[in-house]
């Protein structure tokens, strides 16, 4: 994943990953977001592929070990994170996937069909200040 920030709040990420990606350089971006203080929201329309990466015991150990000692800030500060997806079928498919996202994550994974739904979606979270369920 590698993020783009800026459009602060709005924070694109990129899921796709290419051999020898620097999963410390995510990690550093992705805290640099949570340093601001400010509520945002991660939208992406790039969707995660299992053929794409396969993660390593020590990367997911790592993502799960980054992720409790940042567990406060991210569900303060991360409102959501909106996957867009233009296939209905597929953004069915996600939905079960989103549940166990915002148990391990903090915060909601929310589906969109394009774009601009995404953007008006997360202006929607930014001007009420609390997360959407899922």
């Amino acid at each position: 994943m590698s993020m783009n920030s800026s459009n602060f709040p709005l924070v694109w990420m990129n899921l796709s990953q290419k051999p020898g990606h620097d999963h410390q350089r995510d990690f550093d971006e992705f805290e640099a977001n949570l340093r601001r203080g400010e509520p945002f929201v991660i939208l992406s329309d790039t969707a995660p592929d299992d053929d794409d990466h396969e993660h390593t015991p020590e990367e997911k150990k790592r993502t799960a070990l980054w992720m409790k000692k940042h567990k406060v800030e991210l569900r303060r500060l991360v409102r959501a994170m909106i996957l867009i997806e233009p296939n209905s079928a597929k953004r069915l498919g996600f939905k079960a996937f989103a549940v166990v996202f915002a148990k391990f994550w903090g915060y909601p994974l929310l589906l969109a069909s394009s774009r601009e739904q995404a953007i008006e979606m997360a202006t929607e979270l930014l001007s009420t200040g609390a997360p959407q369920s899922c």
